[in-house]
């Protein structure tokens, strides 16, 4: 193991589930990584959906919770068994347990990735959670059918972390996504960064504008992390043996639903996917980042970070995500 001194980190954690008034800055001692760990400073935090869901008590964690899910800084000691990484290495990641709302903290190494030198610290702590997820949505959340060029997709929430990153990937990849966001503005965000097509959900009907942008054929795909208000016209939108891909839940949880809708609807496929169910080992993770890392740098993605907000600001961050004001990737700074 490589040697640092311990540590007293500034850490945001909640006591008890509920809004952003829950978000504590709490004072930690952080002390050696032990084996398959390390220990990193971050330089940028990034803010997922996923964190709102652990404050609220959605996905439900035993408290006190410190929350974060995505970092990039500076590794400052590494724990027996490590050696994709060693101290001074500048690495970013997306990872269980959460943790990464803080300066300094010590993690296991698995989801940790070494961050390429041409990769700024804010892109790799923007990028992580909402480039990997992406890049499972479009390149191992397939239909039966299989998508080639040419393809029409789905995509809810285009203007989000994850969506400008899927439309800017969608476009490199030949498909023609189609893109839903909550005003005129955030559809142009979302046609500037490749989106063939964009929807406004509050002046459509999303639905009946994907069929007629189809010429009544529907989508091979859906890409729904907004939940239970799209949930039913997404199906809707499907062609025959089309897949429906939900992960994530902005507006709330899919209500339980009878699986013979299915069949009506055109022999429909329906799956419930997370992010960390596909990096549960270290090659996987390697190989999902490699290809993330690949795709940025070679500039046919690039990953907009249009808000940032120093740590001690958090609950505020937390309030604009919730009222939908934000667009592409927010970072936290410690």
């Amino acid at each position: 193991m490589t040697q640092a001194s311990s540590a007293t980190s500034r850490t945001v954690r909640i006591h008890a589930h509920g809004g952003p008034e829950q978000l504590v800055l709490d004072t930690v001692d952080v002390g050696q990584p032990g084996p398959g760990e390390i220990r990193i400073r971050h330089h940028a935090i990034g803010l997922n959906f996923i964190d709102v869901y652990q404050r609220t008590g959605l996905y439900p964690n035993a408290m006190p919770l410190a929350l974060g899910m995505e970092g990039a800084g500076v590794i400052e000691a590494v724990g027996d068994g490590v050696s994709h990484l060693k101290a001074g290495d500048r690495a970013a990641y997306a990872a269980n347990p959460p943790g990464s709302y803080c300066d300094v903290r010590v993690m296991p190494a698995m989801n940790v990735c070494k961050l390429p030198d041409g990769i700024d610290f804010e892109t790799g702590a923007a990028m992580m959670l909402k480039g990997l997820t992406a890049q499972y949505l479009l390149k191992r959340c397939r239909p039966v059918e299989g998508l080639v060029a040419g393809d029409f997709v789905l995509f809810h929430a285009a203007a989000g972390g994850v969506g400008l990153i899927a439309c800017q990937w969608a476009k490199a990849l030949g498909l023609q996504l189609i893109g839903t966001a909550g005003s005129d503005e955030k559809c142009a965000l979302a046609k500037a960064h490749g989106a063939a097509h964009t929807i406004n959900y509050r002046t459509e009907d999303f639905a009946a504008r994907v069929k007629d942008i189809t010429g009544g054929k529907g989508v091979k795909v859906v890409y729904d992390s907004v939940g239970k208000d799209t949930f039913d016209k997404s199906l809707d939108c499907l062609m025959p043996f089309g897949l429906m891909v939900s992960f994530g839940n902005a507006s709330g949880p899919v209500a339980p639903f009878a699986p013979g809708l299915l069949g009506p609807k055109g022999s429909l496929y329906v799956t419930r996917q997370t992010l960390f169910t596909h990096i549960t080992s270290r090659e996987r993770t390697q190989e999902m980042a490699d290809d993330l890392f690949e795709v940025v740098q070679s500039g046919a993605v690039k990953i907009r970070i249009d808000q940032r907000f120093p740590l001690t600001d958090v609950k505020t961050a937390h309030e604009s995500l919730e009222a939908r004001k934000t667009t592409g990737c927010t970072v936290l700074l410690p």
